[in-house]
């Protein structure tokens, strides 16, 4: 069965604190991710809302909190681990000396094996479909291909907005799939 990473974006929350923690929570109980990302790159509030979002998802038993390029912070929080951007290859091994899961953001089939080479547990590997602004999609074939070459869990990420998609990932070896819209349809 395919692992759901559910990402957030700051489109469908609010800054308000109780205002995101009860969206927040609504998708956890629609969704029932085992994954969820706080990716936020803009709110000058990041750490205090980080916090809000690890202690929603503590109240689930299954859910895993993720917190965006921060291992610090990630740390600090006692979140489940860390999402680290295809620039922060070299935060990986700080991550796993902390006891962090990794999660690393790829766009090629060699930083997917770099990422696996330097101990990432997890990658994305993205956009597998048609999204605003990321380029060329590579495709279930593509993907397919990839996962033949590496033994690290791949999440299928980009474009996955319909269940077409995700039954189309699920035809491959992939570990689950990520998105930010899916959860937010």
């Amino acid at each position: 069965m395919l692992q759901k990473y559910l990402i957030t974006s700051r489109e469908f929350y609010s800054d308000t604190p109780a205002v995101f923690r009860k969206i927040l929570h609504e998708q956890f109980v629609k969704h029932l991710p085992q994954y969820a990302l706080y990716r936020d790159k803009t709110n000058p509030n990041y750490g205090s809302q980080a916090e809000h979002f690890v202690e929603v998802c503590a109240q689930f038993e299954t859910v895993n909190a993720i917190i965006h390029g921060n291992v610090e912070l990630a740390f600090k929080l006692r979140a489940y681990g860390v999402h680290l951007t295809s620039q922060q290859f070299d935060e990986i091994k700080k991550a796993k000396e902390l006891g962090l899961k990794v999660i690393v953001s790829t766009h090629t089939k060699e930083e997917v094996v770099e990422a696996e080479n330097l101990g990432a547990d997890y990658v994305t590997y993205s956009p597998i479909f048609a999204t605003p602004n990321k380029g060329k999609a590579k495709g279930v074939d593509d993907l397919q291909e990839l996962l033949s070459l590496v033994k690290i869990k791949v999440f299928a990420l980009g474009g996955i907005v319909e269940d077409e998609q995700i039954e189309a990932i699920s035809k491959t070896n992939s570990f689950g799939f990520a998105s930010i819209r899916y959860f937010y349809a």
